[in-house]
């Protein structure tokens, strides 16, 4: 499976994003475990965590955040 994502950083916190407007990058019991995975600062591309977006059909975009212990937070 290729996935394109993006790293940003500000404030002192950084985060992989993946945009999954025009479509799921990844299935959705994989998420949590990509966050793990990836965000470990040593062994993966290192992260506060990774944020989903996507379609919302209440706003502009649908933003969701996983936390590098497979935890899913409303905000960071």
């Amino acid at each position: 499976m290729e996935l394109h994502f993006t790293k940003l950083e500000g404030n002192g916190n950084d985060f992989i994003l993946v945009d999954e407007y025009q479509g799921s990058a990844m299935p959705e019991e994989m998420k949590a475990q990509f966050a793990a995975l990836y965000c470990d600062r040593r062994f993966g591309i290192g992260a506060d965590g990774v944020l989903y977006l996507s379609k919302s059909e209440k706003a502009d975009l649908r933003m969701r955040l996983f936390q590098p212990d497979e935890s899913e937070a409303e905000m960071c």
